[in-house]
């Protein structure tokens, strides 16, 4: 049995949401090929993810110098206590079902906090004479975005960051990332919108059968 977690980044409900509509036809598809998989649903705008500020620096820093929590202020105590909880997590989890759309070229600002918090040296990576190493390996992951405009092919294709970027650092952590379900050009051609949204359930669900393997 494998530990799942389903991590969507998007504030718009699924049936507002190209990526977790189709999202959540991947999930369903893959919980009916592994009945018996542990999922957990990870929504990120539902959840209180902390970002890497001042009180998390100077409350990593104590715990460097072997303070208890008695020296700890209670903004450093809850911000290092929730990064620490959602990197317990991740790390030890099998699989990972990464569900956001392309946001000004890149990820939703809650996403890269998430990625913030879980990516942590000698947790999920660390550092040798020969460079960084990923500590997860093993597991593997697939990233579902949904891009309004074409960004595949053509002179768009430059400019996407947003899977570009998952897929670099889930293998930096040394995370097997899948090929990724992609919705393009929603808005594009707002005209096709059936047509791409069948493309986009059929390739999930091929994807599903290939990451229950």
């Amino acid at each position: 049995m494998s530990k799942v977690l389903y991590i969507k980044a998007n504030p718009n409900p699924e049936e507002k949401s190209f990526s977790a509509l189709v999202g959540r036809t991947f999930l369903d598809y893959y919980r009916g090929k592994k009945p018996g998989d542990e999922v957990i649903e990870l929504d990120l705008y539902e959840m209180n993810i902390p970002l890497i500020d001042g009180n998390v620096l100077s409350g990593w820093e104590k715990l460097r110098q072997g303070s208890r929590f008695d020296d700890f202020s209670l903004k450093e105590m809850i911000q290092t206590t929730s990064i620490n909880k959602l990197t317990e997590q991740f790390i030890h989890a099998d699989k990972y079902i990464f569900v956001s759309p392309l946001w000004n070229l890149g990820i939703p600002p809650l996403l890269k906090a998430y990625i913030d918090a879980v990516c942590i040296v000698d947790r999920s990576f660390k550092y040798t004479e020969k460079g960084p190493v990923g500590l997860l390996k093993g597991k593997k992951a697939i990233h579902i975005q949904a891009r309004g405009g074409v960004f595949s092919e053509g002179p768009a294709k430059e400019y996407e960051l947003g899977d570009r970027y998952i897929r670099t650092i889930l293998n930096f952590m040394g995370v097997q990332v899948a090929d990724s379900v992609i919705i393009e050009g929603v808005h594009q051609a707002p005209e096709q919108i059936d047509a791409i949204k069948a493309r986009a359930m059929e390739q999930a669900r091929k994807a599903a059968t290939i990451f229950a393997q």
